[in-house]
């Protein structure tokens, strides 16, 4: 396995529905998966966005090889209203890429050593810089909060005592020992929730995806497609509520309440619920075991 297989591609495709002429943008560019895939589907044009500056090198062999359909920009995906003005469909694949976890110099990971950095642009606070200055209650509530990580309090206590903080190796056997021996019979690494915290608040994801959802609602044309791969709970119940409230399939007012015109819909759903990788993609890329991808369609005006 590369270890670079783009999540849940097949389901991206049908959702796409890419066609000749159209114009789509791959709003977290990655290692290319998906604009690859998309361009070889259709004699059509992407967008690639990406704010990780390694993203955009690696890619400029994509843009040769596809001859003026691929364009690279760096930047973040909630300003692709800023790069483009209509688009006939937006896919995002949210959270860390492979490259970015494999690359022990990132510090995302801590299955090897390496600066505590996880910065997806490679400039602003790193989470060095955060866990070395913040107070314990801020640590507390932001690994609570983004980790969903019932022991937050403990471990931002034992982060503080310990500081300064400056490794990945470093800072997963403070989060463990904090833990406790009871932690290690759980299927995940005990420091998991606390680096997946630490890397969205240093990335501000849950945010950026905010923004990223309303400037995809602006660009996209009547009948242009969202196609939006999460891979936690916090990044799913975004992107539900967003796809649902504005659906055709919102929930109706009470007829006991006031009497108020409810806004147009804005999208179809594209399926009932997430769709979840199948067991063959699971077994061949454990990565994607927590993958669930929703999508819409945009309504005329």
């Amino acid at each position: 396995m590369s270890g670079h297989n783009p999540v849940m591609l097949a389901e991206v495709l049908e959702a796409l529905s890419p066609r000749d002429g159209a114009h789509y943008v791959d709003g977290t560019f990655g290692g290319g998966g998906y604009s690859s895939a998309i361009l070889e589907a259709a004699d059509c044009s992407v967008l690639g966005i990406d704010r990780d500056p390694d993203a955009i090198a690696r890619g400029q062999k994509l843009v040769e090889r596809f001859a003026g359909r691929l364009t690279l920009v760096q930047g973040e995906f909630s300003a692709m209203d800023q790069f483009t003005s209509e688009s006939d469909g937006v896919v995002l694949d949210l959270g860390v890429s492979s490259f970015q976890f494999d690359q022990p110099a990132r510090g995302f990971s801590f299955r090897e050593d390496g600066p505590l950095d996880m910065r997806m642009s490679l400039s602003g606070e790193s989470a060095a810089d955060f866990v070395n200055t913040t107070d314990e209650r801020t640590l507390s509530l932001t690994i609570s909060r983004y980790g969903e990580e019932k022991n937050a309090r403990r471990i931002a206590r034992a982060i503080i005592a310990a500081r300064p903080v400056t490794g990945t190796a470093q800072l997963a056997k403070i989060v463990s020992d904090a833990q406790g021996p009871i932690a290690l019979r759980h299927a995940i690494h005990p420091a998991t929730r606390t680096f997946q915290a630490l890397r969205i608040h240093v990335n501000d994801e849950l945010g950026e995806l905010e923004r990223g959802l309303d400037a995809a609602l602006k660009i996209l044309k009547p009948q242009g497609r969202l196609v939006v791969v999460s891979f936690h709970s916090l990044e799913d119940r975004i992107v539900k509520q967003f796809l649902s409230s504005r659906s055709t399939d919102a929930p109706r007012a009470s007829r006991h309440a006031p009497d108020i015109a409810a806004p147009k819909p804005a999208f179809q759903l594209l399926n009932k619920g997430a769709q979840t990788p199948s067991a063959e993609e699971i077994e061949s890329n454990p990565r994607a075991r927590s993958a669930k991808l929703r999508a819409g369609l945009k309504l005329a005006a």
